[in-house]
């Protein structure tokens, strides 16, 4: 048994518009799996799906067995799957520590150990635990976002396009972030606008198409792909 297993969702975000058609998707332990695909394929959509705010149509989703069919987003989080959004996803005239604090809602009790453990793995939010999130650089801010989604102790994070608007020196630094929590153990499903940058992070990819699945398999085959670096990868 897999870590997440989706198998032929329908879904879209009105009963007359499915943008995702009989879409199979899976995570085991340990794994980056990445979503690839050109605009409005569905790849958020997927990762809204499995975090419970968009209700599929048809098919399932289970994590570790357990089916998240019609679980709300806050149960699904409860269960150990942390969503973190594309953008607009801090409070500006909140500060870091109060932003983590309420990141912690599932388990108030944990809460101050998980900052500690968060702060000791991001030493710039440490820095600045008592400075406004507006203050942040965007890529600081992408990196606050994340720390949130960790103080749930998920067993899997999705990650919905994390480099949007960074220059690339934050980009890279964000990456680096991601390889660093998945080698403590954590898996994770990646959105994300730079196909080249999340092929090179992980260990399998799917490629979405019109709400489909197209292609799907070991990252580094997908990546050296002649079709897919055509379509993709600008090469």
């Amino acid at each position: 048994m897999g870590l997440l297993s989706v198998s032929g969702i329908t879904a879209g975000y009105t009963a007359a518009d499915e943008i995702l058609k009989e879409l199979d998707f899976a995570v085991d332990d340990g794994e980056i799996v990445c979503i690839i695909g050109p605009n409005g394929a569905g790849k958020s959509t997927l990762l809204k799906a499995i975090a419970g705010l968009v209700a599929p149509s048809r098919g399932a989703i289970a994590l570790r067995g357990r089916s998240l069919a019609g679980l709300p987003p806050r149960e699904i989080t409860r269960l150990g799957v942390a969503y973190v959004p594309q953008e607009h996803n801090i409070f500006p005239t909140m500060s870091v520590r109060e932003y983590l604090e309420i990141g912690g809602y599932v388990d108030a009790a944990r809460t101050p150990a998980r900052i500690a453990q968060v702060m000791e793995r991001f030493p710039l939010l440490a820095r600045k635990r008592q400075s406004a999130a507006r203050t942040l650089s965007g890529g600081e801010r992408q990196i606050l976002a994340m720390a949130m989604g960790l103080m749930v102790e998920p067993s899997l994070l999705l990650l919905d396009e994390p480099s949007a608007g960074l220059s690339p020196t934050a980009a890279e630094t964000l990456f680096d972030h991601i390889v660093a929590i998945n080698r403590d153990g954590l898996a994770i499903a990646l959105v994300e606008q730079s196909a080249s940058d999340a092929l090179a992070i992980s260990h399998r990819a799917y490629v979405l198409v019109d709400g489909r699945n197209s292609r799907s398999g070991p990252a580094r085959e997908l990546a050296a792909d002649t079709d897919i670096k055509r379509l993709f990868l600008g090469a």
